[in-house]
């Protein structure tokens, strides 16, 4: 076995690996995409600065992205496939070595929750599951008397509770680094939603003020949703929050029916969605739903 610093003479190699646990994969989730451009896939990220390794049989692939967890390296949905997952594991130890000594040492992988012996060999690796991305054909939901479509009336009431999200990641078990929103960054956020079009903020009140607040917009709006892990035409559903006092009551159940009524009220008939599992509340509530995991994000950080 040889392993060698990926390069573009590997890409072909690759794309039919890849393509080999794509296709595996649409079994479970018909609606990825279809007919992607595997090789495609792999020469953007090579265009766009990824390094990794290749031996025959496995390679892996991963860049740098937003650095505000520290100096990182992604393997993303199109950035790792092998026809052995041992030798998945011995590329991964060879472009981590390189990583490593570029002072990269958060590691993020993304890859298919429907394969238990792909997850098990990156877990060997040591890295542990960080996020689940979930998918659902939308069904029929009538629209709950309790929830509405957000106006601008409202988004001193979206600010009030819009940063309860981080806070509550902020705390254990999830213990997320990112910082609490302030509330102009959330009321900047909600003025962007108002002014696009095609998404929507709802919205449940009680005691005369929002306890409730999800978005839902179009997939093509979520950076985390893309590539292969992209169903295409799927709706999103981006943010969810009910004020802890409220919890329990029915407010995440109805605001989750607004939702599925809303995007097949604009045509979606797929929602995406995605949670910490590290949170317990959203790692129980989305598959309750109905949401299936399509793929987990991994996590490793080299201490």
């Amino acid at each position: 076995m040889e392993i060698v610093p990926f390069a573009d003479e590997h890409v072909d190699a690759a794309a039919e690996l890849l393509a080999l646990r794509h296709e595996a994969q649409r079994e479970t989730f018909p609606q990825l995409p279809a007919e992607p451009d595997y090789r495609g896939e792999i020469a953007a990220l090579l265009a766009d600065g990824a390094t990794g390794a290749f031996t025959d049989g496995a390679y892996v692939l991963g860049r740098s992205l937003d650095d505000r967890w520290g100096p990182n390296i992604w393997v993303e949905s199109a950035g790792h496939a092998a026809r052995d997952l041992e030798l998945l594991r011995d590329v991964w130890a060879s472009a981590a070595t390189a990583w490593l000594e570029q002072g990269l040492r958060a590691h993020y992988a993304l890859v298919p929750a429907t394969d238990p012996a792909l997850l098990d060999a990156w877990f060997r690796l040591g890295f542990g599951a960080q996020q689940g991305h979930g998918l659902i054909e939308i069904p029929e939901r009538k629209w709950p008397p309790t929830v509405r479509e957000a106006t601008e009336d409202d988004i001193e009431g979206m600010v009030e509770i819009g940063p309860l999200l981080s806070r509550h990641q902020a705390r254990s078990p999830v213990f997320s680094s990112v910082s609490e929103q302030t509330a102009d960054e959330v009321r900047a956020d909600v003025l962007d939603d108002f002014a696009t079009e095609g998404v929507a903020n709802l919205v449940y009140e009680a005691d005369g003020r929002i306890v409730g607040n999800f978005f839902v917009c179009s997939i093509e709006l979520s950076s985390a949703h893309s590539g292969l892990a992209r169903p295409p035409g799927a709706a999103f559903l981006g943010f969810a929050i009910t004020e802890p006092e409220f919890r329990g009551r029915g407010v995440g159940v109805a605001l989750t029916d607004a939702s599925f009524a809303w995007a097949r009220g604009h045509g979606y008939t797929t929602m995406a969605t995605d949670w910490r599992e590290t949170n317990l509340l959203s790692s129980r509530f989305w598959p309750r739903r109905g949401f299936e995991k399509s793929f987990l994000r991994l996590h490793r950080f080299i201490g």
